[in-house]
């Protein structure tokens, strides 16, 4: 029996349900769905993942990004991000980290709504 074999045999060694479900238990509430409705976990890691990077992505857009910076400062800005957003996938499985994403997105939204419409107002008033 070669190493790789062995790895794979100790990878695909059955868990037992109740240490599934002491994990599952922990884990925060959109993560849990996914990691229990996903066909594997590989892919719900995935998704977790590219959930947390585009709900990052969107929360910067909204709240912290200058509209006057060149291509090249933005490409470095997200590959950072990018970077951020793997150590954040870690926390997201024990922390509600997309939850607290989506709350953060929605409240810039609101935010920028009506900052929107205060400069739409004052337009029309001079």
């Amino acid at each position: 029996m070669n190493l790789y074999t062995a790895l794979n045999f100790v990878q695909s060694a059955p868990t037992s349900t109740s240490e599934n479900d002491l994990v599952f238990g922990r884990m925060a509430g959109i993560t849990r769905y996914l990691y229990e409705n996903l066909p594997s976990y590989e892919s719900a890691g995935y998704v977790v993942f590219v959930l947390v990077f585009i709900l990052s992505a969107i929360v910067y857009k909204l709240g912290f990004a200058k509209n006057d910076l060149t291509l090249v400062k933005n490409i470095i800005i997200y590959i950072f991000l990018f970077l951020g957003c793997i150590v954040l996938t870690f926390l997201a499985l024990f922390l509600p980290m997309i939850e607290g994403l989506i709350v953060a997105a929605l409240i810039l939204i609101v935010y920028k709504t009506r900052l929107w419409r205060e400069k739409r107002e004052e337009r029309r008033a001079s």
